[in-house]
């Protein structure tokens, strides 16, 4: 028999957990104070939402990425709830539109602007109403576009189209579990749930402690565990490997993790105790890595853990320690991580105590740090939809759309593309109100067109709030107060040789657009250029400092 090492050969061995400083940190924010097992937040490239503690209703701030330090305590926030918000949740393809569900039994879409939270909104892109008591848990579709998940402590759990006319919607377009006969099952009270890799199966937890895989368009449960030996709370789909991961206790009330084959719940694959702690704990899972992370609630460390297809299944790798412990925590997308610094995770820390945000980032110590890594950064899930809502519920399945995280890299949509001329629509549908109503009957009609093409594919944010009626466009005047496009205003006998008129027809339009778009895409690829080079001279005088003789 061959000798066995229990140490296992891992180039994450030593990732190590490097928090920001208080100035890199958001401090002065008023987090929850509510019971709920949730995050309380959510992040993503241009923002990071938090649900904060207010009276008279629910409310929660949404910051800017960028927007560290101190915060405001008048800073502006978004508090359109009757009842406490228990859960904020991005769209993982629209960075500006974020969903919330409510204690006041609603869940509700916003549109944020791209500027920012300028001043309190107050009124919703889109409500949800279907639940007749409080909504603790929504969850967005990994692959489809619009589909949003909500379960409430009305035993019901509905799947949502939020691209659906109208402001208030009433019908979800599917019904995934509901109370039969007035009869609650516990089954349908649910505490955690999960989508497999492209949304055709949907693991869940439920309040008899039993995890369950279902068919999400049609609610039919097509695997159940036993809570014999496993009380689970939280379940995740390792994507990639085939499995579930649950965290829960056992009988003898020790926290616990366990991997599951979700086409087989009869008997776990692995099994492991921790310790006897009561918080709940929190899978994440990096399925580019293959790495999991568990984090406590009111715990203050965070354990890291490789997966593999291969028995043991599961090695544990390091832990992060804090002397501060966690309320809950948030988790960067990948296309929103600093690969120059080889950064392969972030969470955002729920530190109540100190009533702080603070980000930690799991980084792989190399010594070319400024250089791109492809072993760490493989090819990743994108922010494009891989098909409609429409699509999903025709029973058509696809993966995610992947992107890679070079800087400055592209990569083409292998599915079916958007025709040329709806993609040209979308291009000129933020610029619809800056046509000047010069052209009579034909610019209406193009403005008309436009903004219809615009309403149906909500690419535009603030704007698309109150859609305006296009039909008449008589009283319309332009805003002075702001500088139009293109200034033309002298006459063709003073006019210089390098002025020229607005475009005039779509054609012309089009393609001042795309110059528009090369020559901002010249001067990011200028910045990007100049930082590299500014921090290459950073390091040289770092090194020389450094290298300096004493005498």
């Amino acid at each position: 028999m061959s000798w066995r090492s229990p140490f296992r050969c891992s180039k994450f061995r030593h990732v190590f957990g490097k928090p920001a400083t208080k100035e890199h940190s958001y401090d002065g924010v008023p987090i929850s104070r509510s019971v709920h097992d949730n995050h309380y937040c959510s992040a993503n490239p241009c923002f990071v939402a938090v649900v904060t503690e207010c009276a008279g209703g629910g409310a929660f701030l949404v910051l800017p990425i960028r927007c560290m330090g101190r915060i405001d305590p008048q800073y502006p926030r978004v508090c359109g709830h009757r009842g406490r918000v228990l859960d904020v949740k991005w769209n993982p393809f629209d960075d500006y539109c974020i969903a919330s569900c409510s204690e006041d039994c609603t869940v509700k879409i916003w549109d944020i602007p791209v500027c920012g939270v300028q001043q309190n909104i107050t009124r919703a892109k889109k409500t949800l109403m279907g639940h007749s008591r409080r909504v603790a848990i929504i969850e967005w579709h990994p692959t489809a576009e619009n589909l949003l998940l909500s379960s409430g402590y009305d035993y019901k759990v509905l799947l949502w189209d939020v691209s659906q006319v109208g402001t208030v919607v009433r019908r979800p377009v599917r019904v995934v579990l509901m109370p039969i006969h007035h009869r609650y099952p516990s089954e349908a009270l649910l505490l955690s749930v999960s989508f497999n890799n492209d949304g055709s199966r949907l693991a869940v937890t439920s309040k008899d402690r039993r995890i369950r895989v279902l068919e999400p368009r049609t609610g039919n449960i097509l695997q159940v565990s036993s809570n014999k030996t496993h009380r689970a709370n939280k379940v995740l789909y390792i994507r990639g490997l085939k499995m579930l991961l649950s965290t829960g206790s056992s009988p003898w009330n020790h926290r616990q993790i366990v991997l599951w084959d979700p086409d087989d719940l009869s008997e776990p694959l692995y099994e492991e105790d921790l310790d006897g702690s009561a918080g709940v704990l929190f899978p994440f899972y990096d399925a580019d890595t293959q790495m999991l992370y568990l984090a406590g609630k009111g715990d203050g460390n965070i354990r890291y853990y490789e997966l593999s297809a291969e028995k043991p299944y599961i090695s544990f790798l390091i832990e992060y320690r804090s002397l501060l412990p966690q309320k809950g925590l948030g988790v960067m997308p990948k296309r929103g991580l600093d690969v120059n610094v080889c950064e392969i995770f972030r969470f955002y820390r729920l530190i109540a105590i100190k009533d702080l945000v603070e980000p930690l980032s799991m980084i792989v110590p190399r010594k070319q740090s400024g250089i791109f890594q492809e072993d760490l950064y493989p090819m990743t899930a994108g922010n494009q939809a891989a098909l409609t809502a429409q699509e999903w519920l025709m029973g058509i399945n696809r993966g995610p759309l992947l992107m890679s995280l070079r800087p400055e890299a592209h990569v083409e949509n292998p599915y079916a593309d958007i025709p040329a001329d709806k993609r040209a629509l979308r291009q000129l549908s933020s610029l619809r109100f800056q046509m000047g109503p010069a052209d009579g009957a034909a610019t209406n009609t193009n403005l008309h067109f436009v903004e219809k093409a615009f309403l149906e594919e909500q690419l535009a944010y603030q704007d698309a709030k109150y859609p305006r009626d296009l039909d008449d466009l008589s009283a319309w005047q332009p805003d002075e107060t702001e500088c139009p496009l293109w200034s033309y205003c002298c006459t063709p006998h003073c006019c210089e040789p390098a002025e020229k008129p607005p475009p005039m027809t779509e054609r012309e339009l089009l393609q001042v657009f795309y110059k528009q778009q090369d020559d901002i895409r010249g001067l990011r690829e200028e910045l990007h250029q100049k930082d590299a080079r500014i921090a290459q001279l950073e390091l040289e005088i770092k090194n020389r400092s450094t290298t300096r003789p004493t005498f």
